[in-house]
């Protein structure tokens, strides 16, 4: 009797931003304004370099607040301007070299590459974004990886408002 394969969940996120879809993706696509929303609340992004080409990789540094850093990195796969953007994640040394999750001390199966999916659609007058990233393990690090692209589409929202606002330029 064949073992059935593990199925392992997706993070799924949905989220509406009162903005238009073109500055929602300037917000993902742009190092100058993922510097101010990527990483968990308190965290910062000293470090965003993103070569945004099919094939063109990104490298993203994010600070705790009690000043360690993570790395993440990945190669864009799939870019449709203000519709969809497809990309690898993986967990990175400074240098980008794709290091283990033990790396930085999760646990669980996690994989080297993840694929995540973001879509981005009009709703409502704003923009209908979607992060879809399957293969993640089922554990705490994976709730933990929930709250902290919930708690950066939060700060994400607040730098939208302000450029709303004008208080921000592109």
């Amino acid at each position: 009797m064949e073992e059935a394969e593990q199925i392992r969940p997706e993070i799924l996120i949905e989220r509406v931003f009162d903005a238009p879809r073109e500055l929602v993706w300037k917000a993902w696509t742009e190092p100058g304004y993922v510097r101010r929303w990527w990483g968990a609340k308190g965290f910062t992004e000293p470090v965003v370099r993103i070569d945004l080409r099919v094939g063109g990789r990104y490298l993203f540094g994010m600070r705790s607040p009690e000043g360690r850093d993570f790395w993440s990195t990945g190669e864009y796969r799939e870019i449709a301007p203000a519709e969809r953007l497809v990309f690898t994640d993986s967990f990175s040394d400074a240098e980008g070299n794709v290091v283990p999750a033990s790396y930085y001390g999760m646990t669980g199966d996690w994989p080297l590459e993840l694929v995540a999916t973001v879509t981005f659609e009009d709703a409502d007058g704003g923009t209908k974004l979607t992060i879809r990233e399957p293969g993640v393990p089922a554990d705490e690090d994976r709730d933990m990886a929930v709250v902290g692209w919930n708690e950066s589409l939060d700060k994400l929202a607040e730098v939208l408002k302000e450029r709303s606002r004008g208080n921000i330029g592109a």
